[in-house]
């Protein structure tokens, strides 16, 4: 990592929401193209195009904070740290062992990057067949 400092930053407030909203906007845009269905394909398209790009955005951010968490505990070798630790009644070291051990094993980023990719080749093959239809 070159500059720790910055990755331990969270983003700010703005962005974390508008990351959340662009989920859940896209999460709401997929579902509701059960009943756009029976009203209009052009509102089914917009729908479906609001979801994809939406899933895309939320997508490579959850990545991105997922691999933060992952490559700070590896950078500062926060489990090896925490070894050191003295054991408290009160179980808040077995809490922050979980915490950073899952940060690291986790596959969560793995699936928001599959999930990222996937909704990037939806988009590029809609967008195609799209503009097929249009010149056939």
């Amino acid at each position: 990592m070159s500059n720790s400092n910055e990755i331990i930053k969270p983003n700010p407030r703005p962005v974390r929401l508008f990351f959340f909203w662009a989920g859940l906007i896209a999460t709401f845009a997929y579902r509701v193209i059960v009943f756009l269905n029976f009203y209009s394909p052009i509102w089914v398209k917009i729908s479906w195009y609001i979801g994809t790009v939406g899933f895309i955005l939320y997508f490579w951010h959850r990545y991105r904070i997922e691999k933060k968490r992952s490559d700070l505990v590896i950078e500062y070798d926060l489990e090896n740290y925490l070894a050191q630790w003295p054991a408290d009644p009160g179980r808040k070291k077995e809490a922050v062992e979980y915490l950073v051990r899952t940060a690291r094993t986790s596959k969560s980023r793995w699936n928001s990057l599959f999930i990222f990719w996937l909704s990037v080749v939806a988009l590029v093959f809609g967008v195609i067949f799209d503009f097929w239809q249009l010149g056939a």
